[in-house]
């Protein structure tokens, strides 16, 4: 059995972890709406269509915020089309995913469903094929109380109070030449600014995320996030940073090393932003919302054939993912990654929520289940809040075809606000159980409190509708705390929460 070993001190902190880290999205997009989490022909269909199954579930991931309606479906969206009477509301054409979108989900339902989510909006603007006129109208219409057009149009649609959206996506992937409305880094700078100044001249307690480069692999990156901040740097609050990762060579070493490019694209875009602030001189600084990321892979082909068989069709069974549970020990580093960071990534959103590469799966008119990678996801959101800790880490390394010094065991530790120590950990070895002892001697007298671990003999192992509970987090061997040490024994392949409490 190997050995790895780690320090936590309640001195040795990153940051507060802000909880939006655990976010989601929702793009009219697939089933992700229609299908997913709205159904009103289904059985467990509340009075306004939403399925309330689904809901259980989004409820048991606690997000905190989901951004909304796209995605490259917002770069060609006119948010006027989501409001007023359902029946008069019109069906578009929608030249991002080459659907019908029938906005029979709009703006206050979607509201709606956030607060039964116990969640809130993080609203995208269109500035693909629209500007900033625009931009400053729906804020207008969310967020001012009465008396002018917008706000009494709001108000005319059945929403007397303000929904008071406090954050705001200006655009989506504007680098990206698949983009409706692709702009240069001058282009699309120039255009936020301008958008940004009207939405907080609007209502100036909002928080704005200006569009990053796609991709950490994109000839635009580094450029881009440079031009664009030198030019709105005054008027924004994040960049955003979009990731996806997949393992089409069946390389599981290299595939859970992946989140270390992760971590480099992080401290990249902030160095990026760092420069800016130094060549302004600025006071203030500019954070980062990890607003895309998951892994996606597994669906291409059978995207394809449903192009083939239904173009323009309404909700087609779009970028349905099937996750195993090698894509969840990822998403676990993934997710740890952001805290080891939670000084700079304020925000992230696992792309998406429901059908669509998504942690719920449904089937129109029968079950919804988790998927893999729902399980690290809800552990993080529910014990990963509070104090993000440095852990000092002794770990054996590994070499994969592409990646050199892996560390096997890879480590973030959170101190709880009810004075409780957090390790989630995964162990990367293939084949080899780890021996992982935690120094606590920092926090006086802990007790071990819990030990769930996320194992599979079989990395392809999936969920299904008949079988929800084939991957599911399970009771560890636990430790009992000696002398300030705990000894847990992590297994090969797992994702692990170990807890200690006063």
């Amino acid at each position: 059995m190997k050995k790895a070993s780690v320090k936590l001190d309640k001195d040795y902190i990153i940051s507060r972890i802000d909880p939006r880290i655990y976010g989601s999205f929702i793009e009219h997009l697939g089933r992700a709406v229609y299908g997913g989490i709205y159904e009103p022909e289904h059985p467990a269909a509340d009075e306004q269509g939403f399925r309330k199954d689904v809901l259980a579930l989004v409820k048991k991931l606690g997000v905190p915020v989901v951004r909304y309606p796209g995605g490259n479906f917002v770069s060609g969206f006119n948010w006027e089309d989501s409001v007023g009477d359902k029946a008069s509301r019109p069906k578009r054409l929608d030249l991002a995913w080459f659907t019908t979108e029938t906005n029979e989900v709009g703006l206050h339902e979607f509201y709606d469903w956030t607060k039964k989510a116990d969640s809130e909006v993080m609203y995208a603007v269109n500035l693909g094929t629209r500007g900033a006129e625009n931009a400053r109208d729906i804020v207008e219409y969310a967020n001012h109380p009465s008396g002018t057009k917008f706000s009494d149009m709001r108000i005319a649609n059945g929403k007397k109070d303000p929904l008071g959206i406090k954050l705001w996506c200006l655009g989506n992937e504007m680098d990206g030449g698949w983009q409706i409305g692709h702009k240069t880094a001058t282009e699309y700078g120039r255009t936020a600014t301008e958008a940004a100044k009207l939405m907080k001249w609007v209502d100036p307690s909002i928080e704005l995320v200006v569009c990053g480069s796609s991709g950490y692999t994109m000839r635009t990156f580094g450029d881009w996030e440079y031009e664009v901040l030198s030019e709105c740097y005054d008027h924004i609050d994040y960049v955003s940073l979009h990731r996806y990762y997949d393992n089409r060579n069946g390389d599981t070493g290299s595939f859970l090393a992946k989140s270390m490019e992760l971590e480099e694209f992080i401290h990249s875009v902030a160095a990026l932003c760092d420069a800016v602030k130094g060549k302004k001189h600025a006071k203030k600084q500019i954070n980062l919302s990890f607003d895309e990321w998951n892994v996606w892979y597994h669906s291409a082909e059978q995207d394809k054939e449903v192009w083939k068989r239904n173009k323009r069709g309404r909700a087609l069974p779009l970028l349905e993912d099937i996750y195993n549970f090698e894509d969840a020990l990822l998403v676990g580093s993934m997710l740890l990654t952001f805290l080891r960071n939670a000084d700079r990534v304020k925000i992230a959103c696992m792309a998406q929520l429901v059908n669509v590469i998504a942690p719920i799966m449904t089937r129109n008119g029968g079950g919804c289940w988790a998927q893999t990678i729902f399980y690290p996801l809800m552990e993080a959101s529910k014990y990963g809040r509070g104090t993000s800790l440095r852990a000092v880490v002794n770990t054996p390394l590994y070499d994969s075809a592409e990646f050199t010094d892996v560390p096997v065991i890879d480590i973030a530790a959170v101190l709880n606000d009810d004075g409780a120590v957090t390790v989630f950990c995964v162990n990367r070895d293939i084949t080899e159980d780890c021996e992982l002892t935690v120094d606590l001697r920092s926090f006086g007298n802990l007790r071990f409190a819990s030990h769930s671990v996320l194992h599979h003999d079989d990395i392809n192992a999936v969920n299904t509708e008949k079988s929800p509970n084939n991957v599911v987090p399970m009771s560890g061997d636990g430790a009992v705390p000696e002398g300030g040490f705990a000894t847990v024994r992590v297994p090969a392949l797992s994702w692990n929460v170990i807890r200690f409490t006063v």
